[in-house]
């Protein structure tokens, strides 16, 4: 884009890329997020063809006298995508149903609309319990608040403070621990999160009491 001026980069991703995207989430046990696939805009990518399957594509090209450019890894046997795409997507046409993959593209835009709206409002939640952080960037949630959210706003909020304190987005397995220290009981923590960021809770003789707290690395955790 330096080289060339261009403000957009158009990208050649078909409804049976995003088939396999969804069905590749659906195999992780992924949210919501992820079996949204992929967006038709994502700062300067575009993707204009999510719309039209790769038989489509493949017929243009042909009317157009053009020739497209094969990737080598959609044949590679050694891929996990690639067996998606040459045994299981088949399979599943064969043995479920022939609009499998249409099927999966939808899911892909139902999912993609229920995320934006819960990350918006997650995000509109964050904004609300975040505490200013510290001199040392310790960010701190109230445990009662954020226990009241519902589970899929909850998690968000979580993962959102752990982005802002330097960490990672975090895992679901990562998550459910965090949410394990808003019932006080049990240990209070620390739990180790990706990014090296701890998150901990505040106990009775400690000034986070009635607080989550995410610690960055370098940050000490206060003593209790």
């Amino acid at each position: 884009m330096a080289q060339t001026g261009a403000s957009r980069v158009l990208l050649a991703h078909t409804r049976d890329d995003q088939a396999e995207q969804v069905l590749l989430g659906l195999a992780r046990g992924s949210g919501t997020r992820s079996l949204a696939g992929m967006p038709a805009v994502r700062g300067p990518f575009r993707r204009p063809l999510l719309g039209l399957g790769r038989e489509d594509t493949e017929a243009i090209c042909r009317w157009a006298s053009l020739t497209p450019w094969q990737d080598p890894a959609n044949s590679d046997p050694q891929l996990l995508r690639s067996r998606v795409r040459t045994e299981i997507l088949p399979l599943l046409e064969e043995r479920l149903t022939p609009g499998v993959r249409q099927a999966l593209a939808r899911t892909a835009q139902i999912a993609a609309e229920d995320a934006d709206l819960l990350d918006a409002q997650a995000q509109d939640l964050f904004s609300q319990l975040m505490e200013d952080p510290d001199d040392v960037g310790r960010l701190r949630l109230p445990l009662d608040r954020l226990a009241e959210a519902p589970a899929a706003l909850r998690r968000r909020v979580i993962a959102l403070a752990v982005v802002a304190a330097g960490g990672a987005a975090p895992s679901f397995e990562r998550l459910r621990a965090v949410e394990s220290l808003l019932a006080r009981q049990g240990s209070a923590g620390p739990i180790q999160l990706e990014g090296h960021v701890a998150a901990h809770r505040g106990t009775h003789d400690s000034p986070d009491y009635g607080k989550l707290v995410l610690v960055p690395r370098g940050a000490a955790a206060p003593e209790s």
